[in-house]
């Protein structure tokens, strides 16, 4: 990758006079391709490319990263416009970040950087004690890998940075999957994290997004109270996120399910971690048809967790994805013993809190059960929510008790 920062020579791009710049004055950190002047200079600017943004009368706004290929084409870096984007930039920006985990975490073990919440657009740092895994999300953040990683190396002073360049996020930008190691060795095995009192087994080079999902740190540790002397099935468990939160807070059974193999695998060595093995059970298999499956053998349960993939990752996908997190409900609903718990998840951006919430009680109802909600959970503060984007606010669980 290059470190490539802005020059003298640094290009402008400028606001159509329809668009609204107040928006960005105000913190917006997006401009829209259909808002800025597309002339053929700026389609020939390669993506990644830092520029100063101004508006239709040729005020200056602040320094973007600009991709012609994204619909998303400038997002604001800087409201300085002379600021430089190099080693130094990327370091201070890094230990804001990191002032702030440090202050909520005792362990090593958080989201370092969540994006435009912390300055970086695009890009995501997940932090597992010596080793951090980078999710460069924006081509800006390919373009300056060295520089960032060069940063995190030396704010953190870690061993080893992966970067893990896959998702739905990097295709919507234009840009190539891409794994691999950009400073120190690949770890040998699954890395060890401890978190709500249970042990976590992180596959940083092989498993989803970063190993690991962080953003369900409350919601694990509420989950765990309610299943406290009780038993939970974790549907979509991934590595066992809340059935091993929930083995460490005395739940006497756990029933994981996933149609992953190896994430089920890493559950139960987290569960031999923790000298609980003999508590956890793990089944795989397609959720729904798993759902199905117990219902018909009469299964209950004191809590029961859905916490599925985004199944409305767009607006364009929202109708089926509500349907789907409907079905969910319908489906889980029957599997919750009278009076206990069921907690039901999203990580859709696109499918707001009432439009969740609403599709869950609609399920819990066509299931023929009633229920109060109890508790609203979001992600942790390790999450930050940037008050002028709401897909940065992107996780909801809904806890009832029917």
């Amino acid at each position: 990758m290059n470190d490539q920062s802005q020059t003298p020579s640094t290009p402008t791009v400028r606001l159509l006079p329809k668009a609204e710049a107040r928006a960005i004055r105000h913190g917006f950190p997006w401009v829209y391709a259909n808002e800025l002047v597309t002339d053929r200079r700026t389609r020939a600017l390669p993506a990644g490319t830092i520029a100063q943004l101004e508006d239709s009368n040729r005020t200056a706004l602040g320094l973007v990263a600009v991709n012609p290929a994204s619909k998303i084409i400038c997002r604001m870096l800087d409201r300085d416009a002379d600021a430089t984007i190099d080693q130094a930039w990327f370091a201070a920006r890094i230990r804001r970040a990191l002032r702030h985990r440090e202050t909520l975490y005792t362990t090593p073990f958080y989201r370092l950087v969540h994006a435009e919440s912390d300055g970086l657009p695009g890009v995501i740092v997940d932090r597992f004690g010596d080793v951090v895994v980078m999710q460069p999300n924006a081509a800006w953040a390919d373009r300056l890998q060295d520089a960032l990683v060069a940063a995190i190396v030396d704010v953190l002073a870690v061993d080893t940075v992966v970067i893990n360049g896959t998702g739905r996020a990097r295709g919507l930008e234009g840009l190539d999957d891409y794994l691999g190691v950009a400073s120190g060795t690949a770890p040998t095995g699954p890395i060890a994290v401890s978190m709500n009192n249970a042990t976590y087994l992180a596959d940083v080079m092989g498993g989803q997004k970063t190993g690991l999902f962080y953003d369900q740190r409350p919601n694990h540790a509420f989950a765990a109270q309610l299943a406290k002397g009780g038993t939970m099935l974790d549907v979509f468990s991934h590595v066992g996120g809340f059935g091993l939160a929930a083995l460490a807070q005395g739940a006497t059974r756990v029933l994981a399910i996933d149609g992953s193999a190896p994430a089920l695998d890493l559950a139960m060595q987290g569960a031999h971690a923790m000298g609980v093995s003999d508590k956890l059970e793990t089944r795989r298999g397609d959720a729904f048809d798993t759902l199905a499956a117990l219902a018909d053998e009469g299964a209950q349960f004191d809590v029961v967790i859905c916490d599925p993939p985004a199944f409305a990752p767009s607006r364009n996908a929202l109708d089926a994805g509500l349907r789907a997190y409907e079905r969910v409900a319908r489906l889980a609903a029957p599997l919750v013993a009278d009076g206990g718990y069921l907690g039901l998840c999203s990580c859709s951006h696109a499918a707001d809190l009432t439009k969740f919430r609403n599709a869950c009680s609609r399920g819990i109802g066509r299931a023929g059960r009633r229920g109060q909600i109890i508790h609203t959970g979001f992600a942790g503060p390790d999450h930050p929510l940037m008050p002028h984007l709401a897909e940065s606010g992107y996780l909801k669980a809904v806890f009832y008790r029917l």
